[in-house]
């Protein structure tokens, strides 16, 4: 794929994770392109979805396979905004996705190099070819302008707190 491609494919990510924003859920939208064309999309739905396996990735995972009928999602391309889940990567490598590409880093729970590098591991069967930080900026704009909404939303004074903020906090209350 070309530059040029991956960009408009992220961008279609980004508008399936504003459609998950709308919903109420976290922004993370998924598109998954064989041979030039979109064959599954996705957006984080477990809260709508009472599902907590309805990442945006799974999602698109699945209308894939239902597209082509088979489990295997051989030679294709995972467009998602936001660095996989381990669970998401390990769905990935079952799938034998050949290549993700996604946007913002996860430096909590990433699984494609943050935290774990699931999707490139040698100790399993398959691997994925993985390249972050594509329209990182806008990406990581969408969640951080959804949790501060959030956050704002939760306080009664409207105060929003940062993101060091809730660290310093997470810190404080210990395991």
């Amino acid at each position: 794929m070309t530059l040029e491609a991956d960009v408009k494919w992220m961008r279609h990510a980004l508008s399936l994770a504003e459609r998950a924003a709308t919903e109420g859920e976290v922004p993370v939208g998924a598109v998954l392109v064989k041979d030039g064309q979109a064959i599954g999309e996705g957006w984080n739905q477990p809260i709508t979805g009472h599902d907590p396996t309805a990442h945006a990735e799974v999602m698109a995972l699945r209308a894939a396979g239902q597209q082509l009928e088979n489990y295997r999602l051989l030679d294709t391309t995972l467009y998602v905004t936001l660095e996989p889940c381990a669970m998401c990567a390990g769905a990935i490598i079952h799938a034998r996705v050949s290549r993700v590409v996604y946007g913002a880093a996860d430096p909590k729970g990433g699984a494609a190099g943050s935290v774990f590098d699931i999707l490139c591991s040698d100790r399993l069967n398959h691997r994925v070819a993985c390249e972050g930080g594509l329209l990182a900026e806008p990406c990581s704009a969408m969640l951080s302008s959804f949790f501060a909404a959030r956050r704002k939303a939760q306080r009664p004074d409207g105060v929003v707190l940062t993101a060091a903020d809730e660290n310093l906090a997470d810190e404080n209350q210990g395991c």
